[in-house]
Order: C-alpha cells, then sequence, then structure tokens
C-alpha cells in the first residue's frame, strides 16, 4: 500500500507526521506523494480540506483519514494519543470505505469564453466585489426567484456543519445525495421578496445562479477565495466525483454533532 500524509504545519502535527512515517514504512508501506492509496491528514478540517483539494484528480483511487492535533472536528477519526492504534490498523486490517458527496460549481462567462469546474468538500460562496448581490436562482431549470442581500452558500451535506450551520441553515448526514443553499442577509421587504429558508436540492437538480447586472464576483471554493468577472452564470449540483474515507472503526455522524457543538 502506498501512503502519503498532510500536516497542518506546526510542531505538534509534523512531530507526528514524522513518526507516522517512520512507522508505516517500518511496516513495509511505500510512502508515495503523487499517487497515494491512503492519505492522512494531521491536523484540523482546515488541513483535510487542503488534501482534497490536492488530490481531488484522484478521488476513486485515494481515501482519507484524519488525525486532529486541536478541537475535535468532523473529518478526523483519530487523536495523537492513538497513533500507535492507527498505524497498526493501516498496516493490518482492510479498511470500510464509506464515500459522501462532493459539490460541483461550473462557472461560465460572458462572450463565449472557457467555462471552469470546481470540486468542494465543504462550500461555495458567492458575494459581489463592492454592493447588493443581486442574483436570480434557477432550480433544475425554472426560475425560482431573485435575491438581493449579501450572498449566498451552497453546501454539501459534510459541509453543512460549517458556514451553513452558521447562516441557519439544516444539518444534513452526510450520506444524503444533496446539496444546501441558504442565504447570506437576504433584503425582504414590501418590493423585494426571497423565500428567506434553506433550500435542499437533490442530486438530480441543478442550482444555477444569474447575475442580473454586470458585477465582479468573490467565489469561494472551500478554503480558496477567487475573483471573477465577466460572469454568465454558476451552476451548482452534486458531483459525481466523491471523496472517500478510510474507516478502521465505527465513528457515528450524529455523536460528532452532538461532540461539536452541545457537549461541554
Amino acid at each position: 500500500m502506498k501512503f502519503s500524509i498532510t500536516s497542518k504545519g506546526n510542531a505538534q502535527s509534523n512531530a507526528l507526521m514524522n513518526k507516522i512515517r517512520t512507522y508505516l514504512q517500518d511496516f513495509g508501506l511505500t510512502y508515495d506523494e503523487s499517487q497515494p492509496d491512503i492519505v492522512i491528514s494531521v491536523g484540523g478540517d482546515g488541513t483535510l480540506l487542503y488534501a482534497f483539494h490536492r488530490y481531488s484528480s484522484r478521488l476513486d483511487k485515494t481515501a482519507f483519514v484524519g488525525v486532529h492535533t486541536g478541537h475535535l472536528g468532523f473529518y478526523a477519526d483519530w487523536v495523537p494519543d492513538e497513533i500507535e492504534k492507527l498505524v497498526i490498523a493501516i498496516a493490518k486490517t482492510p479498511y470500510q470505505v464509506v464515500e459522501y458527496p462532493t459539490l460541483e460549481v461550473i462557472i461560465r462567462y460572458q462572450h463565449g469564453g472557457k467555462e471552469t469546474r470546481y470540486l468542494a468538500l465543504n462550500e461555495s460562496t458567492v458575494k459581489c466585489v463592492e454592493g447588493t448581490l443581486v442574483m436570480d436562482i434557477d432550480t433544475n431549470g425554472q426560475h425560482f426567484e431573485r435575491f438581493r442581500g449579501d450572498g449566498l452558500c451552497i453546501s454539501t451535506p459534510t459541509g453543512s456543519t460549517a458556514y451553513n450551520k452558521a447562516l441557519g441553515g439544516a444539518i444534513l448526514h452526510p450520506s444524503l445525495q444533496a446539496i444546501q443553499l441558504a442565504e447570506m442577509a437576504s433584503i425582504n421587504n414590501k418590493v423585494f421578496r426571497t423565500i428567506g429558508s434553506p433550500l435542499v436540492l437533490p442530486s438530480h437538480h441543478t442550482c444555477t445562479l444569474k447575475p442580473v447586472r454586470d458585477q465582479d464576483f468573490m467565489i469561494t471554493i472551500d478554503h480558496l477565495t477567487l475573483l471573477h468577472k465577466d460572469v454568465k452564470s454558476i451552476q451548482f449540483r452534486v458531483a459525481d466525483e466523491k471523496i472517500r474515507f478510510a474507516r478502521f472503526r465505527p465513528f457515528p455522524f450524529w455523536k460528532r454533532v452532538h461532540d461539536s457543538f452541545i457537549s461541554d
């Protein structure tokens, strides 16, 4: 088996990374950063997001496992005190693969410019560089509403506990094949009106944003922030690609939610 390790970069994470690498190589596994079968993320959820984007071209061949060196997160099964158990599990135990949906973002441009495509693990957000965001929202090819406000957030089920939750969105179990649209400070009065509630769309539906006026947009893809000009439309849907997590033991999602937001 070939493996790679991504570290948060602080002293504790780097020390654990070196220890894991040494132990796994002692068990006969091969360190390979270009074509790993399994990627070990040591740090926080941001480290896992970085690893996801680094290996997004081989999601069907690579599985991920997380070690948290900070606060409890949603992408980590293991903590530093369990490194020896993790190493033995990777080296000796066949793992279960759990697949979760990702978000496809396709940006199309005016004047026939070439479209760009991105994958997001958590979410994508759309805001204006200046002023109020004004977007026509189509759901599954039909006009739904004209949005006015600060911005829009489109998240995956795994990302529903991140920015989406802060916006009042629902928490979705990551096994659901869906995406969620949440508003940021929408304008609602006698003249302008939006639905005012998050929308959950199934995998066979698309959500398309169409600018009403010529504006420059700040579009995020997880931790990446990108400036886009001359935008004709932004299309979101459940991507064909899925992220694969290597599970060596049960890791109940609702327990993660409880431990992160409710327990002391």
